[in-house]
């Protein structure tokens, strides 16, 4: 399923920037207007959103995306009634438009039923191995003696993730006055993940999750979660799902995020604010 969902997303990103420019040239030309007029009010909104996504990437966003549905359905009305159910540019509208965008937020954003298991609140983080930039290996359990929060992000391509953390970077003192290490931690080859650590000005601790190992043994792991394409990047096409743990001094779990959707993330506040009710 995720190789689909990974075909899939690639595939309509891709279409939805296209009909935008077919349905532009088709007004330039004057081709039944009122109808590309449809595709357009259709298929500008999830191409911006998209666009504004990779150039100005956010954390999270809402997790329905009705305003993309309805212009969908606005779209895809315009064209019909101007030239009929047969028509390229009704095709257009419903199926970018309607179907794909619906099938975005309902299907690819959601991750099917996560096991919770080991990582229910009050559990000890199962030992698990990581690599520094440098290839160093360091378990997990060597970071006990603190809390730490714990980042498992899917790597650079991400625009979320990069946000997500560039958003904890920028709550960085307001952690570490509470005692907390930061650990991020992603599959991506380490070349990548030292080229990230080098934009933060925040002694957080990156990680490297060699072969998915540590995301597999804790039950996170999306195998074939890369959008298609992005390997020749050099990326695994297996990636973790998003995740945000916080763990005690003894290495008990005190905080677990195990979203659902990969565009609803935790905000920072809500870290700091479980180390403050538990006064770890």
């Amino acid at each position: 399923m995720n190789l689909l969902k990974s075909l899939y997303v690639s595939t309509f990103m891709t279409a939805a920037f296209v009909a935008c420019g077919v349905a532009v040239w088709q007004l330039l030309l004057g081709n039944e207007p009122a109808a590309w007029a449809g595709v357009l009010i259709a298929c500008v909104p999830i191409a911006t959103f998209f666009a504004l996504l990779l150039l100005r990437p956010v954390a999270r966003t809402s997790a329905n995306l009705w305003s993309l549905i309805v212009a969908g359905v606005a779209g895809t009305a315009i064209s019909l009634i101007e030239v009929g159910p047969a028509h390229v540019a009704t095709w257009l509208s419903f199926g970018l438009g309607v179907v794909g965008t619906v099938l975005y937020v309902f299907w690819y954003s959601r991750f099917a039923a996560r096991d919770s298991e080991r990582l229910a609140l009050g559990r000890v983080l199962p030992a698990f191995a990581l690599e520094a930039v440098d290839g160093t290996p360091r378990a997990a359990a060597s970071f006990l003696g603190k809390p730490v929060l714990w980042v498992f992000y899917r790597g650079n391509w991400c625009p979320l993730c990069m946000a997500q953390i560039r958003e904890v970077a920028g709550q960085y003192r307001e952690l570490a006055q509470r005692g907390a290490e930061v650990v991020l931690i992603s599959p991506q080859p380490a070349t990548h993940t030292q080229n990230l650590a080098q934009r933060f000005d925040a002694p957080m601790t990156f990680m490297v999750d060699r072969d998915n190992a540590a995301a597999r043994q804790l039950g996170i792991l999306a195998e074939n979660g890369l959008p298609t394409g992005l390997q020749v990047l050099g990326y695994d096409g297996d990636v973790p799902m998003p995740t945000v743990l916080i763990t005690d001094a003894e290495g008990r779990i005190v905080y677990a995020d195990l979203t659902d959707n990969y565009r609803v993330r935790p905000e920072p506040a809500e870290f700091i604010a479980v180390l403050d009710r538990l006064g770890i």
